[in-house]
């Protein structure tokens, strides 16, 4: 009989955990392909080793599987529409490709404001510029 601490160990497949590592090196079979036979139909709940996904099947015929959480506001991409090639969240209308890329941002100024930075020295460094150049101002500086 296994101890609680085995049993801990091969039973947890979350991000991080020895067995979720382990088992994310394999295939693992998700649904049936008629569960998303048609192009541009409602996406599909899918959930493996702990992770909440959706699946579908874009104007082209590819198949997409994507977190089921917006990265912009965590709204469900389950009730996002698909449509034109790609999956839009319903809040704020951000379209997403079967590969995960963000295809349009409609309520996002065209040059995007997000900042970058890097981390070194211990110090977190803000991009206000690109980070190219923001690197190499940077390593001017210390030489």
């Amino acid at each position: 009989m296994l101890s609680r601490e085995e049993n801990e160990l091969i039973t947890r497949v979350g991000q991080g955990t020895a067995m979720g590592n382990t088992m994310r090196r394999y295939w693992i079979p998700a649904l049936l392909a008629h569960e998303i036979a048609e192009p541009d139909r409602p996406p599909v709940r899918v959930r493996l080793l702990g992770e909440d996904l959706v699946a579908f099947r874009d104007t082209q015929g590819r198949i997409g599987l994507l977190d089921e959480y917006c990265p912009h506001r965590r709204a469900s991409l389950f009730f996002g529409r698909n449509e034109e090639c790609g999956l839009r969240c319903v809040y704020h209308g951000w379209k997403y490709a079967c590969d995960g890329q963000c295809l349009d941002m409609p309520n996002e100024p065209p040059e995007p404001s997000f900042k970058q930075y890097f981390v070194g020295w211990g110090l977190i460094f803000l991009g206000l510029v690109a980070l190219g150049v923001l690197l190499g101002v940077l390593m001017r500086v210390l030489r």
